[in-house]
């Protein structure tokens, strides 16, 4: 008996052991730590607790189990709706800024330094200044003639009458796409920069001895293959901020949008907890999201992992 106990006793051992040496190294990281457990795994595992109850903060949490989310999916066509808005966008929005980002971040890597540079503030910016966004497009697409783009459609004859684009139920997505899309060059776009950037010249010159041609070859087997863990990071923040899109559409067409036609999962979340304080409705709905999220993920990380391969 005391033989078959040697083998784990030794390794408990040598672990205590190397927990000891490492004592440093927990300290340092402790704060980290000790913050991300407060701010990040305690709000989601309390969030997935109250999404199992009735919770109005006012008074004691009831457990109800599964009926908020059996409301979610069988009672409450606005939630549907915002499932499917929330696709469409995730879907435009998502491959076209995550493509479009890494075509820009191409292009800059082609052009002088201080030009690259100015190009990069650029198009980062509107990321940055979500108000201005905003004011710009409330702008363009006003719903009467002074609004630039009725303008113009009218002195090109195409139109008599103003569009109605922040009103209309067939023309909101449209705006709210176009200016997600506008503000979807965000850090990802700045890690496909920085990771152009930083792949080694004297692979692209080997890579010409070796048989490469021209520069779409470049890009596929030397450039992708260095970028992976860029590929990755901007992949997962491009799914992240697309599928958490709402503010936007709040702000350029109003809250509620015409005819639900913007509104999203996130635009219903904050609807149950923000204006109802319905905070067990609203935690079932951020679980869902939050599901949604982790599976798009996983499956964008696994097809980019073959990427070059």
């Amino acid at each position: 008996m005391a033989k078959n106990n040697m083998p784990f006793k030794r390794k408990m051992s040598l672990t205590l052991r190397d927990m000891k040496r490492s004592i440093p190294l927990y300290i340092m990281i402790a704060p980290f730590m000790i913050l991300f457990i407060v701010f990040v795994v305690y709000p989601v595992l309390m969030a997935i607790w109250y999404s199992f109850t009735d919770y109005n903060v006012l008074e004691k949490a009831n457990f109800i189990g599964f009926d908020n989310y059996k409301k979610l999916f069988l009672d409450d066509e606005t939630f549907i709706t915002a499932i499917k808005n929330t696709f469409i966008i995730a879907v435009i929005v998502g491959p076209g800024g995550y493509v479009l980002s890494f075509l820009l971040a191409w292009m800059i890597n082609e052009l002088p330094h201080k030009l690259g540079v100015i190009l990069t503030v650029i198009f980062y910016a509107p990321s940055m200044a979500g108000t201005a966004v905003v004011a710009v497009f409330r702008q363009i697409f006003s719903d009467d003639s002074s609004g630039y783009l009725n303008a113009i459609l009218r002195n090109l004859g195409i139109t008599k009458d103003a569009i109605l684009w922040l009103s209309d139920a067939d023309y909101v997505m449209v705006v709210v796409v176009l200016a997600s899309l506008w503000t979807s060059l965000g850090v990802g776009f700045l890690s496909f920069v920085a990771g152009i950037k930083g792949v080694d010249e004297a692979q692209y010159e080997a890579g010409a001895i070796d048989g490469i041609k021209n520069r779409w070859q470049e890009l596929w087997y030397i450039t992708l293959p260095n970028m992976k863990p860029q590929l990755l990071f901007g992949a997962v923040m491009t799914i992240t901020s697309s599928l958490s899109v709402g503010a936007y559409g709040d702000m350029i067409v109003g809250f509620p949008s015409p005819n639900y036609a913007t509104h999203t999962i996130v635009n219903h979340l904050n609807d149950y907890g923000a204006i109802r304080m319905e905070m067990g409705y609203a935690s079932a709905i951020a679980v869902i999201l939050f599901l949604i999220m982790i599976i798009c993920n996983m499956l964008i990380q696994k097809i980019l992992r073959k990427v070059g391969t």
